[in-house]
């Protein structure tokens, strides 16, 4: 059965045909199939009237209650909630209609409401970057067609997009790609706008949404605010919503056979650049490329981009210096005993921040149990802690032993050890 298609996207159907965009391209860019495309071509041309538009409204039924609502409705800042009242009608008068059927008779008796404008807002330089995923079902990058998501990073102000490929959209993919944006784009913005994916937005959406506390961590490191958009307000991220729909048209991968996701990467980055060198930004009049060159002194380059992570905890350092994590205890400098520092579960270490600053990793997920770094023990005493006591004769023996390979430490162990306590 053919897709159906809303009234603004029959015109963008009808405005790229007589462009002399190809029907695959056509379906791409709307996510429907070429012939579904085919159909609605064969429509247009024809003159066809959709069937519907002469058909009895089921809500019809309910005139009067309808009217009574919009009544009661009447006067309000915002027009009246087509939801709101729908849900009325099943719970009060037992409809069983669609919510379709509901809309197009109020339409129908009322109008459409009041068109509702927003404010067109330009960003200074450095002020405001937009980040948002774009799916691409069908890609070779060695292994026969594939899904493949791309991580689309803009820089509000000058137009400039960063693209990075991946297969997944997990947490770790999430920050990798974030980082991989900054390299690309040559630093930080103060602020990135973002949709309510998970990875970032862990309940609700928007402004009263919950931050994820992993994406909060990444960003209080990295030096961003995060401002989430509100759920359904696509203008609100027009810039990235702008890029993912030129991602379609100028670095679609689709048809091409890669070597691997490097040799994609390196094929969209060299796409975007000549697609930069060409554009022209708004807001400056200049090209994208030169108006993001001259973007890039009001960009924030950190010191060092953290390694990406899906867990984090904060948890408080006991009097030995330990600290628990996904059933393991990893030694903590002595001067934060009975603080809190934050643990973060990477890809393949664990690190240790307070502060702001990392003080130190272990290997994640390892088969010991307990993992101590001796200099966490060492140093000079605090306002507040005092260093540990220093290793004994004994102490530092079995230290030296431990240190020792395999193959070079005593035979007899009890031997060496009981030479020292003499």
């Amino acid at each position: 059965m053919p897709c159906r298609l809303g009234k603004e996207e029959v015109v963008t159907l009808r405005v790229l045909s007589k462009k002399g965009m190809k029907k695959t391209e056509i379906a791409e860019i709307l996510g429907v199939t070429e012939g579904a495309v085919r159909y609605w071509l064969r429509r247009i041309s024809a003159g066809a009237q959709d069937g519907r538009a002469n058909k009895r409204r089921k809500a019809s039924s309910l005139a009067a209650p309808i009217e009574a609502w919009h009544q009661a409705h009447k006067g309000r800042k915002r027009p009246m909630n087509i939801v709101d009242l729908y849900e009325h009608l099943v719970e009060q008068y037992g409809y069983e209609g669609s919510y379709k059927s509901v809309l197009r008779y109020v339409r129908d008796e009322y109008g459409k409401p009041k068109m509702r404008t927003y404010r067109r807002v330009e960003t200074p330089a450095g002020a405001q970057s937009q980040t948002d995923w774009a799916e691409f079902p069908e890609v070779d990058v060695g292994k026969g067609p594939e899904p493949l998501s791309a991580f689309l990073m803009t820089l509000s102000h000058s137009r400039m997009p960063a693209v990075i490929w991946r297969r997944r959209k997990d947490q770790l993919s999430w920050l990798e790609s974030h980082n991989e944006a900054f390299r690309w784009l040559g630093g930080v913005s103060a602020v990135n706008r973002i949709d309510n994916v998970k990875t970032a937005i862990a309940r609700g959406a928007g402004a009263w949404g919950e931050i994820n506390p992993v994406y909060r961590a990444y960003a209080r490191t990295v030096g961003f605010h995060i401002d989430a958009c509100e759920s359904g307000q696509a203008n609100a991220k027009g810039k990235v919503e702008a890029k993912v729909r030129l991602s379609r048209l100028r670095i679609n991968p689709r048809g091409r056979p890669f070597e691997g996701l490097e040799h994609l990467q390196s094929w969209s980055d060299g796409r975007i650049l000549r697609w930069a060198q060409k554009a022209l930004c708004p807001a400056t009049g200049l090209t994208v490329l030169a108006s993001w060159e001259a973007e890039l002194r009001w960009l924030r380059a950190p010191d060092e981009l953290p390694k990406p992570f899906d867990v984090v905890v904060v948890r408080p350092v006991s009097k030995d210096c330990l600290v628990n994590f996904e059933s393991r205890s990893y030694a903590v400098p002595f001067p934060y005993a009975g603080q809190w520092v934050e643990v973060r579960g990477c890809a393949e270490t664990v690190e240790i921040w307070a502060e702001g600053m990392r003080l130190l990793g272990y290997p994640r997920r390892s088969a010991e149990r307990i993992l101590i770094d001796p200099r966490c023990y060492e140093g000079e005493a605090t306002d507040r802690v005092l260093p540990p006591p220093p290793l004994g004769r004994m102490g530092r023996r079995l230290q030296q032993i431990m240190e020792m390979p395999v193959d070079r430490r005593p035979i007899d162990l009890y031997a060496a050890l009981a030479e020292v306590a003499r």
